[in-house]
C-alpha cells in the first residue's frame, strides 16, 4: 500500500462523520497529522461541531522540503481528490461565483508552536468569488471586508510582502475618511483597499521568485483558487524552517526533523455581525491553575483580531450573557467539559460563532505555568481524572526553575542592553562592582550588587556570595562562574561578549550602545534568559506553596517504590554545612559530592599556600594541622547537616597552581618595584617557585589521586579530618555517614595504592577514638581509560560517582571553559551535535557510563553507581541515567527538586509509562 498523505475530517453531505484517523489515539495521530490535525479529526469524532477539512501529513512537508521545495510524485493529485471531496461535502466550490468555497490553511507540527509558523484565511477569494460571497449573505461590507483581509495576508505570509505596507494604506484610508477604528470603513472603503492592496502586490512581489503569478511580465495577485490553495500550502510548509520558528524548536528541544501538517478547513465567519464572534479560551487559568473559564472573545470579529490586540476583548464569562450569544455560550461551556473529560487535562481552544452558531476549531493540551501545572494536576488527580503517576507526568522539571529562584515581575516593561548564555536561572538587580572586594563592601553596606568580571576565578568566591548576581564578559554555561552560581542558586549571565570591561577604572563599555557603566550603576539582569538590563527591573519572589511538596511527595513515593521499577535516589552537591542544610531542607537523600577544594578558599587559601611552598617540614606540617582542624569543623557542620544520610567527601582534586597567586601579576609588580629601585631578590625567589608549579594543560597533569600519590600527606590530613568528625558525632549519639572519593583514577594500580593509604589512617583514627567506623571508599570515573577498565578498578571500589563534566571533556577532547565560546553555538546551529554536551550528556559519554556500570558490577556485585556531574541535574540525561542502571544522581542543592521529579518521570517512562486512573 502506497504512503497517505492526506486524511479528511469532519462530516459529508449527508452529516455522516467521515473523518479519517492517522493513528490508533491523538498522541499517535499527530506525528502524522500533527497536533492540530490530530485534535481537530478527534473532537469531529466525538460530536463537537468541526467545519470540515483534510490534512496534509508532516511527512509531505519533510519530503517535500528535502526534495528542495518540489512535491514528492503524486502528492497533488492526492491533494485534489480531497479538495474535491471538501467541495462535494460543503456542496460549494473554491471560487464559485455564485456561493463560493472558502478555507483556512493553517500549520500544525506534532508540537504546539504556538504563533511560530503561518496562517492563510479566506483562500478562494477573487473578484468573482466575493460577489458570490455578498449575493449569499446579503453583506457587501463583510464580502470586501474578508476579501481585502485575505489580499493582505496572502501577499504578507505567502509572497513575503511588509506587512505594514498595507496597515499604512488602512490608516490612510481612515485618515482620508476621518475615522479612528477599522471598523468605522464602509463596504465602499474596503473595496478601494482591495485595489490598493492589490497594486501593493504587483509592486512588492518578486516576479523571479514566484513565476505562477505573472502575467504580461508583471506580477497579478492570482485569480485562481486552485492556484492560491497550493501557493499557501508551500507556505504554510516553508514556514517550518523559518527562522523563528527554528530558534523556538531549539529553545524547547524539539527535532527539526518533524516537519509539519497542513490543515485545510472550511471557513466560518466571526464578522457576520452582532450574532457572530470568536475568541480563545482556556478550561482553567492557565496562570494560577484556579477551575475557572479563562480566555477572551470579540463580537463580530476574525480570528487574528483577538490575537492583534486591535480592539479590546472581552472576558470569556461574559459570553452567555451576550446579547445573541446566549445559546452558543451556553454550548461552550458545555464543549469545556466534555473536552476536560475526553482528554483529561486543561485544554485551550479555538472557537467562532457564525450567526448563532458553535463551531470548534482548535483543541490542544493548554500550556501553563509551573504554578498552574501544580495546581492542575492535583485538582485533575482529586476529581478521579488521572492517577497519582499521571499527575507526576503532568509537570514540566523545567519549569519548576519558576518557583525555585526570582524573577523578573511579568507586568514590567523593560529594554534589553546586551545578551549572553543564561548560565544560572533567576533574576537579579543591583549596582555594578567590578571586584570582589567591592561586592562584599556593598553587601556590608546593605547595598545589593552585580560582580561584573571579564570571568571569575576561585578567589571571586567571596564576592560572587556577596553579589546578588554574575555577569561575565566571557565563558560559557560550565564556566567557572555559571557552574559556582548554579551551585549557589545564584542568578548568572555569562559570554556577554558586548562588555568591554575595564576593571582597574571600574569601567564598562557596551558595544553598539552609548552606553558605558559605572561602579555604582543599577543594572538587572536574568539568568534564565541572558538578558542584561540598565536599570532596576522589578522582582517577585517564588511563593512556595504546599501544592509543589504534593507533587514532590508523590514523585518521591514512585522513586523509591521497589514494586513499581528499580529504585532511583537523589542526592546534592555541597561543599559547606550552609549548602548542606540547604540539600536536607531540599529533599535530597545525601550529599553525592563534597568538593574539599572548595573549603580551601578565602581566608584558607594562605594555608594551602604555606604548605605548597613552604622550604621547611615545620611550616608543612603546622599548615596541614591547621588546615585539617578547619576541615573537621566543616565537616562535623555537614555531617549534622545530613545526619543518617550519606556525606561521599571527595579528596583533594584540582591541581595545586589554583590555589597559588597568578605569577604574572607578582612579575608585573616586581617590574614596577625593580623600576622604582626596590631589591626584588625574594620576590623573585617566590616567582620562580610559582612558575615551578605551572603546567602546560594543568586539567590533566598533577591533579586528582596523582596529587595524593605525590603528596601522602595530603590525604592523611584529609582523611583524619573526615574519620575525627565522624567519630567524634557517634560519641555524641549522631549517626554520621561520611564515604571517601578518590578522584580521577586511570590505573587500577592507583586506587589499590591510595585506597591502602585510606584505610590505614582509618584505622588509626579508630585505635585512637575507639569508635569503630565503617566508611566505604570509592572512585570517581571521568576518565575515558577508567571506565574501559571499570573490571578492574571496581574490584576495589566500594562505589562509583561518574563525573561527567571531566568524562565529557576528556571523551571530546573539548574544553569546556573554551568551547561554548569558540564553537559550541556553531555546532548546534550546524547540528554537529544536537544538545550541548555539558549540559545534557552525549550518547558517546553515556556510553562509556555504560561500560563503567557493568564493569564495576562485574567485579563487585554490590558496588553503589551515581552521577555527581553537572548533567545529573538535567532531566534528559537523567532519563538516560535511569536507563543505565544508575542508583542515583546528584546535583546542585537548587535543583534537588527537579532531579527528584525527573527521576520518577524517568521510572515511570522506563516501566510501562503512568498508572492509568481506575474507571
Amino acid at each position: 500500500m502506497s504512503e497517505k498523505h492526506v486524511y479528511r475530517f469532519g462530516k459529508d453531505e449527508n452529516g455522516n462523520n467521515v473523518t479519517e484517523v492517522a493513528g490508533a489515539t491523538v498522541d499517535e495521530a499527530k506525528w502524522i497529522t500533527g497536533g492540530k490535525g490530530a485534535n481537530l479529526a478527534e473532537m469531529a469524532n466525538i460530536g463537537l461541531p468541526v467545519p470540515p477539512g483534510f490534512s496534509i501529513t508532516c511527512q509531505t512537508c519533510v519530503a517535500y522540503s528535502s526534495a528542495g521545495n518540489v512535491w514528492p510524485d503524486g502528492v497533488l493529485d492526492e491533494i485534489d481528490v480531497y479538495r474535491k471531496d471538501l467541495e462535494k461535502r460543503m456542496g460549494k466550490k473554491l471560487g464559485d461565483k455564485d456561493d463560493p468555497l472558502l478555507v483556512s490553511v493553517r500549520s500544525g507540527a506534532p508540537f504546539s508552536m504556538p504563533g511560530m509558523m503561518d496562517t492563510v484565511l479566506n483562500l478562494g477569494l477573487n473578484d468573482d468569488s466575493v460577489q458570490g460571497l455578498i449575493k449569499k449573505t446579503g453583506n457587501p461590507r463583510f464580502g470586501y471586508d474578508s476579501y481585502r483581509r485575505f489580499v493582505q495576508m496572502f501577499s504578507d505570509v505567502v509572497m513575503g510582502v511588509d506587512g505594514q505596507l498595507f496597515e499604512d494604506a488602512i490608516n490612510a484610508k481612515k485618515a482620508e475618511r476621518g475615522v479612528k477604528l477599522d471598523t468605522e470603513l464602509n463596504a465602499d472603503d474596503l473595496k478601494d483597499l482591495v485595489v490598493t492592496f492589490k497594486q501593493i502586490f504587483a509592486d512588492n512581489v518578486d516576479p523571479e521568485k514566484y513565476p505562477e503569478v505573472v502575467v504580461d511580465g508583471k506580477p497579478v495577485f492570482p485569480h485562481d483558487p486552485y492556484l492560491q490553495l497550493r501557493l499557501a500550502e508551500q507556505a504554510v510548509f516553508g514556514s517550518w524552517n523559518t527562522p523563528r520558528a527554528i530558534l523556538y524548536r531549539k529553545q524547547n528541544k524539539i527535532p527539526d526533523d518533524l516537519g509539519t501538517a497542513v490543515n485545510v478547513q472550511c471557513m466560518v465567519f466571526g464578522n457576520m455581525g452582532d450574532t457572530s464572534a470568536t475568541g480563545v479560551a482556556f478550561t482553567r487559568n492557565p496562570a494560577d491553575g484556579t477551575n475557572e473559564r479563562y480566555g477572551d472573545f470579540l463580537v463580530n470579529a476574525q480570528g487574528e483580531d483577538v490575537v492583534a490586540g486591535i480592539r479590546n476583548t472581552e472576558p470569556i464569562s461574559d459570553l452567555p450573557k451576550t446579547p445573541g450569544l446566549e445559546e452558543a455560550g451556553k454550548e461552550l461551556y458545555h464543549v469545556f467539559e466534555i473536552l476536560e473529560d475526553h482528554y483529561a487535562d486543561m485544554m485551550d481552544l479555538e472557537f467562532t460563532i457564525q450567526e448563532g452558531k458553535l463551531w470548534m476549531l482548535q483543541t490542544r493540551v493548554g500550556k501553563r505555568t509551573a504554578l498552574s501545572a501544580l495546581k492542575v494536576a492535583i485538582q485533575m488527580y482529586e476529581e478521579g481524572r488521572i492517577s497519582r503517576e499521571t499527575a507526576v507526568m503532568r509537570v514540566a522539571p523545567e519549569q519548576l526553575d519558576q518557583l525555585l529562584h526570582p524573577q523578573f515581575d511579568p507586568k514590567a516593561k523593560y529594554e534589553v542592553l546586551a545578551k549572553g548564555l543564561n548560565a544560572s536561572p533567576g533574576a537579579a538587580t543591583g549596582a555594578v562592582v567590578f571586584s570582589s572586594a567591592d561586592a562584599e563592601a556593598f553587601k556590608e553596606a546593605g547595598k545589593p550588587s552585580i560582580l561584573v568580571r571579564w570571568e571569575t576565578t576561585p578567589d571571586d568566591l567571596k564576592g560572587m556570595v556577596a553579589a546578588e548576581g554574575i555577569l561575565t564578559s566571557h565563558g560559557g554555561k560550565t564556566s567557572h562562574a555559571a557552574v559556582i552560581a548554579r551551585g549557589m542558586g545564584a542568578p548568572c549571565v555569562c559570554g556577554v561578549e558586548a562588555l568591554h570591561i575595564d576593571a582597574p577604572n571600574k569601567e564598562c563599555k557596551v558595544a553598539g550602545t552609548d552606553v558605558v557603566l559605572h561602579e555604582g550603576d543599577i543594572i538587572s539582569i536574568d539568568g534564565t534568559t541572558g538578558d542584561v538590563i540598565l536599570g532596576e527591573v522589578p522582582l517577585v519572589r517564588p511563593q512556595l506553596g504546599g501544592d509543589l511538596e504534593t507533587i514532590l511527595d508523590w514523585a518521591d513515593d514512585v522513586r523509591k517504590d521497589p514494586a513499581r521499577g528499580r529504585v532511583i535516589g537523589v542526592r546534592a552537591n555541597a561543599d559547606n554545612p550552609a549548602d548542606a542544610q540547604l540539600s536536607a531542607d531540599n529533599g535530597a537523600e545525601g550529599i553525592g559530592l563534597d568538593r574539599t577544594e572548595h573549603m580551601f578558599l578565602g581566608e584558607r587559601k594562605q594555608l594551602i599556600q604555606n604548605f605548597i611552598l613552604a622550604e621547611s617540614d615545620d611550616v608543612k606540617q603546622d599548615s596541614l594541622k591547621k588546615l585539617g582542624e578547619a576541615q573537621k569543623g566543616d565537616f562535623l557542620g555537614m555531617f549534622k547537616a545530613m545526619d543518617g544520610k550519606t556525606v561521599i567527601v571527595r579528596l583533594l582534586d584540582p591541581p595545586l597552581h589554583e590555589f597559588l597567586d597568578n605569577p604574572r601579576d607578582l612579575e608585573v609588580e616586581i617590574t614596577k618595584e625593580e623600576c622604582a629601585g626596590k631589591d626584588c631578590t625574594e620576590k623573585r625567589a617566590l616567582l620562580a617557585k610559582l612558575d615551578s608549579f605551572q603546567e602546560a594543560n594543568p586539567m590533566l597533569g598533577l591533579r586528582g589521586c596523582r596529587l595524593g600519590i605525590v603528596y601522602p600527606e595530603l590525604n592523611v590530613m584529609q582523611v583524619r579530618a573526615i574519620a575525627g568528625a565522624a567519630a567524634e558525632l557517634k560519641k555524641e549519639g549522631f549517626d554520621p555517614k561520611p564515604e571517601i572519593m578518590i578522584p580521577l583514577v586511570a590505573f587500577e594500580t592507583e586506587i589499590e595504592l591510595v585506597r591502602a593509604g585510606v584505610e590505614k589512617t582509618l584505622k588509626e583514627v579508630e585505635e585512637e577514638t575507639g569508635v569503630k567506623l565503617e566508611i566505604p571508599i570509592g572512585t570517581m570515573i571521568e576518565l575515558p581509560r577508567a571506565a574501559i577498565t571499570a573490571d578492574e578498578i571496581g574490584k576495589h571500589a566500594d562505589f562509583f560517582s561518574f563525573g561527567t563534566n571531566d568524562l565529557t571533556q576528556t571523551c571530546l577532547g573539548f574544553s569546556r571553559d573554551d568551547v561554548e565560546s569558540a564553537f559550541m553555538p556553531l555546532y548546534l546551529d550546524k547540528k554537529i551535535v544536537k544538545r550541548n554536551p555539558f549540559a545534557t550528556v552525549d550518547p558517546g559519554v553515556a556510553k562509556l557510563v555504560q561500560m563503567g556500570v557493568e564493569g564495576g558490577h562485574k567485579a563487585n556485585p554490590d558496588i553503589v553507581c551515581g552521577v555527581c556531574g553537572e548533567t545529573g541535574g538535567d532531566p534528559e540525561s537523567i532519563q538516560v541515567y535511569y536507563d543505565l542502571g544508575l542508583d542515583y544522581v546528584s546535583c546542585s542543592p537548587y535543583r534537588v527538586p527537579i532531579a527528584r521529579l525527573a527521576a520518577a518521570q524517568a521510572k515511570i517512562n522506563s516501566n510501562g509509562g503512568p498508572a492509568k486512573v481506575a474507571k
